[in-house]
């Protein structure tokens, strides 16, 4: 049985329309050979094109914590990058390119231990008919007909943004377009969350399907790690955890307060040879895995992309944020969209029309009725997260699979129901104690070996 559901498109881009396979106005750009008009990224206008280049300088080892505090740790490439983003980002709203202001959207926490976040973005709600989106494929293969980021206008991209061949991070203000090396982009989201709301378009002319890989991933964190603000985060939907346009891309925007998911405690439950620690999250409404630490960024990187592909492999929609300047990572299976299709979701929770992706599940709520922001509680807000979750035992079941993808494995007589019990927001101790009362631990073998609490 093919699961579809319904529902209205957000704009990313201002030459995003609904089109439908075979229509003229698809056809028309397909059969242009002197240019389309619109100064796209396609054939018609690409060539000889050339735009600002940002090459960062690839680091290997991840920074601690303590670094960003420490004098002289931001030092010039990385405050470069974080102003020429929102630079840039200004410059576009200055031309009028975002189809509204978001900085006068109503924004407020939400009373509660959890500190949720509510929006309201009437702008993002279109008065126009639903489109059917089929929510039971992660993976779909690349459709040339429907929109994708090779038809947005030249003047919505901010800049390329490649790994420097130096020992440096490099800027060019007008770098040609390197059409046979398929150049990764930023560019802006026209219906944009927060301040700053843009997308990472890993390698934009190969016309990648919405489906993460080892080097699309590895050079999303290095965005994060790049920027060095802790209130800036990357954030990835799969195909039927709400990405609707099926060409590889990331999202990201600035937000000056902590998300939830990023104050909700964890338990370590492995480590990687590499030493990258993986964490069960507690006490929030969707269940998910928390990544970080390891001495590489690409022992990090990979263990993150191997969950995320097992995911992708065994048709599980999934969402990913990227936080804390790239050192921690969150993945969260969900089934919000087969429940929706399956008749399973309430009638009240469908009238609010939100959609939970990766930013509402980090606890940023965007509401696009005024009933629903006056109305706006920690209750309902959990309730509509918990419609997200994987059951406990799909749970289970879903990180055995990644455990096994990535060669490690979960003590499974480690208790969750005793730390399940704290408040949201009060400190785990670390699981490490157990060790030190007398708890042994296990080396599991394989691609990647991984220490496990016994």
């Amino acid at each position: 049985m093919m699961l579809r559901i319904k529902r209205v498109p957000t704009l990313v881009s201002n030459f995003q329309k609904e089109e439908t396979e075979g229509s003229a106005s698809a056809v028309a750009v397909q059969q242009s050979g002197g240019g389309c008009g619109r100064n796209c990224l396609r054939d018609c206008c690409i060539q000889g094109t050339r735009l600002p280049l940002y090459a960062f300088r690839k680091v290997n080892q991840i920074a601690n914590e303590k670094s960003l505090d420490a004098p002289n740790a931001r030092d010039t490439p990385v405050a470069f990058l974080d102003s020429l983003l929102l630079g840039e980002w200004e410059d576009r709203v200055q031309r009028g390119l975002f189809r509204y202001d978001v900085t006068a959207c109503e924004t407020k926490v939400i009373p509660g231990g959890c500190g949720f976040i509510a929006q309201l973005n009437e702008g993002r709600h279109l008065k126009k008919r639903p489109t059917e989106f089929r929510v039971d494929k992660v993976l779909q293969p690349f459709d040339d007909s429907k929109f994708n980021f090779t038809k947005v206008g030249q003047e919505e991209v901010l800049f390329q943004f490649e790994a420097s061949e130096h020992d440096e991070a490099q800027f060019i203000a007008a770098a040609p377009v390197d059409t046979e090396n398929s150049p990764s982009v930023v560019a802006i989201n026209v219906s944009p969350i927060e301040y700053g709301h843009v997308l990472l378009i890993p390698r934009i002319l190969e016309r990648l399907p919405q489906r993460i890989d080892h080097e699309s991933f590895l050079l999303a964190l290095y965005m994060a790690m790049e920027a060095g603000n802790p209130y800036f985060r990357l954030g990835y939907n799969s195909l039927g955890a709400f990405a609707t346009i099926n060409h590889l891309h990331f999202q990201a925007y600035y937000l000056a307060v902590p998300f939830p998911l990023e104050k909700a405690p964890t338990e370590k439950i492995a480590t990687m040879k590499s030493g990258v620690n993986i964490s069960a999250l507690l006490n929030y409404p969707v269940r998910g895995l928390v990544f970080e630490g390891g001495s590489m960024v690409r022992d990090l990187s990979d263990a993150v992309s191997d969950c995320c592909i097992c995911l992708q492999d065994h048709n599980i929609p999934f969402n990913v944020l990227i936080a804390d300047s790239g050192r921690r990572i969150f993945v969260v299976p969900q089934c919000y969209a087969e429940k929706q299709a399956l008749g399973e979701v309430s009638s009240e929770l469908l009238d609010t029309q939100v959609n939970p992706a990766v930013w509402e599940i980090s606890g940023h709520m965007v509401l696009k009725r005024k009933k629903d922001y006056e109305e706006a509680s920690e209750a309902n807000a959990w309730r509509l997260l918990a419609e997200v979750s994987l059951s406990e035992a799909r749970f289970e079941e879903v990180k055995a699979l990644i455990f096994e993808a990535i060669s490690c494995d979960v003590n499974e007589n480690q208790a969750l129901d005793e730390p399940s019990k704290l408040a949201p927001n009060e400190p785990l101790k670390e699981v490490d104690a157990a060790a030190k009362n007398g708890s042994s631990s296990t080396m599991i073998t394989g691609n990647q070996e991984c220490v496990v609490l016994q």
